[in-house]
């Protein structure tokens, strides 16, 4: 393997244990964050309704009977929560290895020998695959896109990658849900426009 290749392939190696690293943190987050937040919501709005009878409506009852279900599912997996943090913490230590190694082969002459490095990567590709879960809570995907793209250093992947927005910052399952609720949106205001004019 050359020292392109190399290169290439462990920004590949980078973007996986990164990705991943930032998808066992969001799972985390959601479960640590996601019931309480969801049970504050629910009495803040309880009490706003005691206030307000507006506010106490069939529609809105029903949100809030669905978000507390969520809460329930989300509870479900309480007692994972930390080992998907211990994952999380693991496979940034793996990240940081990748980052290093990529440097070291960077900064090496173009016909060096990188038999070290290949067995080296080859070593933390069979540690990530050890340290992984893989079952993850729901949405923490897109929860995962934001916390490695906009928060996460990795100039050093992009480099090798070039990471287009439309192609790898948003992911193509929040593109769609977007897509529908804009023509949700319109089939619905167009039917209301339509009621509005013929009235």
């Amino acid at each position: 393997m050359n020292k392109s290749d190399l290169l290439q392939s462990i920004a590949e190696k980078g973007y996986d244990v990164g990705f991943g690293a930032k998808k066992h943190f969001a799972t985390y987050d959601i479960i640590e964050k996601a019931p309480g937040l969801i049970s504050f919501s629910s009495i803040a709005f309880g009490i706003f309704a005691l206030a307000f009878n507006e506010l106490s409506s069939a529609l809105t009852s029903a949100t809030f009977i669905v978000l507390g279900v969520i809460g329930l599912y989300i509870s479900l997996n309480d007692q994972m929560k930390a080992s998907y943090e211990q994952a999380g913490v693991a496979l940034t230590q793996l990240y940081n290895e990748l980052k290093a190694l990529y440097f070291k082969v960077k900064n090496l002459e173009e016909d060096a020998d990188f038999s070290n490095m290949q067995e080296l990567l080859s070593d933390i590709e069979d540690r990530f695959y050890s340290v992984s879960i893989s079952k993850q809570i729901l949405f923490s995907n897109w929860y995962a896109h934001y916390k490695f793209y906009w928060e996460h250093q990795i100039h050093w992947i992009d480099e090798q990658l070039k990471f287009g927005f439309f192609r790898d910052k948003v992911p193509l399952s929040l593109w769609m849900t977007v897509l529908i609720f804009i023509v949700g949106s319109i089939w619905v205001f167009s039917d209301v426009a339509a009621i509005v004019c013929n009235s």
